[in-house]
Parts: structure tokens; sequence; C-alpha cells
């Protein structure tokens, strides 16, 4: 018999720099990778936060339906017994009542939404709706308290330098602009030769006594040289591919930086008018609140009708209804304005080639 006991070794010459190059390249895209779980964690972090303002939102909203419609039943039973007693027609308890009743279909309406956004934030929070159950917030004793004291954080002016370093997906966008750059490299160095150093080496015998000694031992060493002569235009297409690629995603990380500065600015703006508007509807709560109580005590000395009081109440929920969904657009501004200046993060977070190679193991 013949016994036979090989070792082969191949090593490529990176001359052209394809490997390194192809190295690197998969660092990048681990890099962009990497990028992309950040962006998707800050939206469902500020997604989270801003189902959480709404349902809070929508507390506030209950209680404040919950005292109307308490008022609005102290209405009724006024005009029933200025009925009764002759000072008032039947018409106003007619309406007093239909003021009641579509007052209560709006408290009720208010659970519907408070729900969803409870079941929503049970899903953020990796949990079945049926076991995530969120107490109401205290109910408010008056107009100015609750939710409607909570206040936005405080925003410094102007944008930050670095604010092309703080977001995961214009750092995702700028790490797949390096790795389409390194595949240029790679479609290049198709037009050079490949060269292979190749080495074998081993133990030959006929006997299994003899098999490991000196003389049964032997060895080759030698360099291979391969070139591509003839491709039908291959390498070439290749080549003007990557080089379209990496067009294409330097466009995707400035469009994807000017959409940053964009976000910024709109809640910036959204932040500095909603407080304005804030202050604007606390007066128009103030002066609906004022005029409710003239009217009514103008109905009850038998000056006016019950038909402005109704007005006048509708005003004053509607105006009150306005100021806790513009303090829940501003909270949700505030959300969306941390999400677009990263939420803390920076590209010095992304992981580095040796954290790559630890996790890979």
């Amino acid at each position: 018999g013949d016994f036979v006991l090989p070792f082969d070794l191949s090593y490529e010459l990176d001359l052209w720099g394809r490997v390194r190059r192809s190295v690197a390249a998969a660092r990048e895209e681990a890099q962009g990778t990497a990028g992309d779980y950040e962006s998707a964690k800050l939206s469902l972090e500020a997604e989270l936060a801003m189902d959480y303002f709404e349902l809070r939102s929508a507390d506030a909203q209950k209680a404040l339906l919950d005292d109307t419609v308490k008022a609005y039943a102290d209405n009724v039973q006024l005009t029933t017994h200025r009925y009764t007693g002759g000072a008032a027609p039947r018409s106003d308890v007619a309406q007093a009542q239909t003021q009641l009743d579509t007052t209560r279909v709006q408290d009720t309406d208010v659970t519907v939404q408070r729900a969803q956004f409870e079941h929503a934030i049970a899903v953020l929070i990796g949990k079945p709706p049926a076991e995530l159950t969120l107490a109401a917030a205290p109910e408010p004793k008056r107009y100015g308290e609750g939710f409607l004291k909570t206040q936005p954080p405080s925003i410094p002016t102007g944008l930050p330098s670095e604010l092309l370093q703080r977001r995961p997906d214009i750092a995702a966008a700028e790490r797949r602009m390096a790795e389409a750059n390194q595949q240029i490299g790679i479609a290049r160095a198709a037009y050079f030769p490949t060269v292979t150093l190749a080495g074998t080496a081993g133990f030959q015998g006929t006997q299994g006594s003899n098999w490991f000694t000196w003389p049964a031992g032997f060895w080759a060493l030698g360099p291979t040289l391969a070139e591509t002569l003839f491709d039908a235009g291959r390498r070439r297409a290749t080549s003007e591919s990557a080089r379209a690629n990496y067009d294409a995603s330097v466009a995707t990380y400035r469009q994807t930086s000017l959409t940053a500065f964009q976000e910024v600015e709109d809640n910036l703006a959204a932040l500095r008018i909603l407080e304005n508007e804030a202050q604007q509807q606390d007066q128009a709560v103030a002066s609906s609140a004022d005029s409710l109580h003239l009217f009514t005590n103008r109905y009850k000395g038998g000056v006016d009708t019950y038909l402005q009081v109704i007005t006048a109440q509708t005003i004053e929920l509607d105006n009150e209804r306005n100021a806790i969904d513009i303090l829940r657009r501003r909270m949700d501004a505030s959300v969306l304005l941390v999400k677009a200046l990263g939420g803390g993060w920076d590209a010095s977070k992304l992981p580095t080639f040796g954290a790559q190679r630890v996790k890979d193991y």
C-alpha cells in the first residue's frame, strides 16, 4: 500500500487591496447595521413617549369632561326647577338635557382613545395589552392642575454643530457611503492579476513504520498567477455599478442629513409657536369662563335666554379641551425634537472592529 499524509496551504497576496477593502467594507456594513438598530430603537422610544403623553392627555380630557357632566347635570336641575316654577319654558329643560347627553357621549368616547394608547404602550414594552394597566392621573381640582401643569423641557437655542454625529441614521448612511467607496476599489482590483502562493507538504511511504521518517517527507512551494483575459465587459459593468451605488449612497447621506436638519427646525418652530399659542389659549379659557359665569347669572335673573348659556358652555368646553390638546402637541414636539437630535446618541457609540470581533465569538 501507499500511505500519504498531505498538508496544503494557499495564501493570496493582497497586492491590489481587494482583500483589505473587502474586510473594510464588511466592517463598515456592520457599523451601518448597528446604526440602523439604534435608529429603530430611538424611533420606538419616541413612539412610547408620545403614546404616554397621549394617554395622559386623554386622562386630562376625561377629568375635564367628568366635571363638565356634573355641571351640566346641575343645569338640568336648575332649568327643571325654573320650568316647574313657571320662570322658564320647557325648551330650556330640553336644551339643558341635550347638552348633558352630548357631553356624556364625548366623555365616554375619550375612554376608547385612552384604552388604545394604553394597549400601544403595552405592546411597545413587550407585554400583552391585557397585562398592563396604567392608573389614571389624579383628577385636577381646577383648571391648570394635573396634566395641564406639565411643561415641556427647555431646549437650548441654536442647532448643535455636532448634529451630523448625533443621529444614528446619519451615521448609518455615512458608513454605507464608506462601504460603497470600498466596493469601487474591490471592483477596480478585478482588472489586475491574482497572485497566490500555494504550498504542499507531508509524508508518503509504503509502510506505516517508516511513514514519519525524514526520507518519507516531501514538500513543494510555488506562486500561481491568474488573470482574466476576456469577460465580455463584466468587470467594466461591475465597476460602473459600484460607482453608481456610491453616487446613490452619497445622495442618500445628503438627503438623510438635510431631513435631520428639517426635523430639528420643524420641531423648534412648533415649540416656539405652540408656547405662544398656549398663552393665548389660557387667556381664551379665562375669558370664556367669565362669559359663562355672566350669562348664567343673567339667565337666573331672567335677562337672557338659556340658548346663550348653552353657547357660552360650548365655547368654554371647547377652549379647555383645546388647551389640553395644545399641551399634548407641545409634549409631542419635544419628544420629536429629542429624537431629531439623536436622543443623546453619538457616532462614538458605533461598534469598533475589536468589539465586532468579540461579539462574533
